[in-house]
């Protein structure tokens, strides 16, 4: 668990695999988005913030919103690590930026930025923060006592 101030962050690592590069050995583009999966997930995981975490409180966090900056190619077998920043805001968002590094020399592969937003069983919109979410937030550090 990385939490630096009021920043929560995970490192996760990959294998590039070979179903992952196209005919010139080269990653395609779209599974990067895969690579963020991987990230949210792990960070879900280490921060009791994952899928199921969301879905037991009868709400899902679809993506509303993803922002990828592709930085340079990786390779089949290269290994990578995935960074996936916690972004707080007020709004009933989930905000996550991140970094893709090679572990080889840590030159920076990607950044991007997913919105998630939460709806209820019934596709409905939340406008407001779930109270479990501001339980979480509070746990976590995000909000302050006064």
């Amino acid at each position: 668990m990385f939490i630096k101030g009021n920043e929560l962050i995970n490192i996760t690592e990959s294998n590039v695999r070979f179903s992952e590069v196209d005919s010139m050995n080269v990653v395609w583009h779209g599974n990067y988005v895969k690579y963020l999966e991987d990230g949210r997930e792990s960070f879900g995981r280490e921060f009791e913030l994952g899928y199921y975490d969301v879905y037991k409180h009868g709400l899902m966090i679809p993506i509303v919103k993803l922002d990828i900056n592709y930085k340079q190619q990786t390779r089949y077998e290269e290994r990578i690590i995935i960074e996936t920043k916690f972004v707080d805001t007020d709004a009933a968002k989930i905000i996550f930026d991140y970094k893709i590094y090679k572990k080889s020399d840590h030159r920076i592969v990607l950044t991007a930025r997913s919105i998630q937003v939460f709806i209820n069983k019934d596709g409905i919109l939340e406008l407001t923060n779930p109270e479990f979410y501001m339980a979480w937030k509070h746990k976590m550090g995000l909000i302050k006592e006064s």
